[in-house]
């Protein structure tokens, strides 16, 4: 099992979601962050004063799939948020020991 996490556009959502249920990726966490990278945020300016916001408003999106679907997600999570402009996002990969359902007990990939 993988835990895929993205930090993506907030606009993007309902594309990477819906293109993950068309996948067959039929839970996920959402969290909405802010940070920065290589964009650096921007410099607004209000009421005459100018001011640097430099952590912009991202959502990160948590899932856990079997090993099988790991490619398929990472496709449709970056073709699905992509906009060829700076701050798209990023993707991480990180391996997954164990998952249970806590309802039933279940784990391993039956639980997801």
């Amino acid at each position: 099992m993988k835990k895929i996490e993205a930090i993506i556009k907030p606009f993007k959502l309902d594309e990477v979601k819906d293109k993950l249920n068309e996948i067959g990726v039929h839970g996920l966490t959402v969290i909405e962050v802010k940070g920065f990278g290589r964009q650096k945020g921007h410099t607004e300016l209000y009421r005459g004063t100018e001011y640097v916001v430099d952590f912009l408003p991202k959502i990160k999106l948590e899932v856990v799939v079997p090993n099988d679907m790991v490619e398929n997600v990472v496709v449709a999570i970056s073709e699905s948020a992509q906009t060829g402009r700076i701050g798209d996002g990023k993707i991480f990969i990180v391996p997954v020991e164990e998952a249970m359902r806590i309802r039933t007990g279940e784990r391993g990939d039956v639980a997801l």
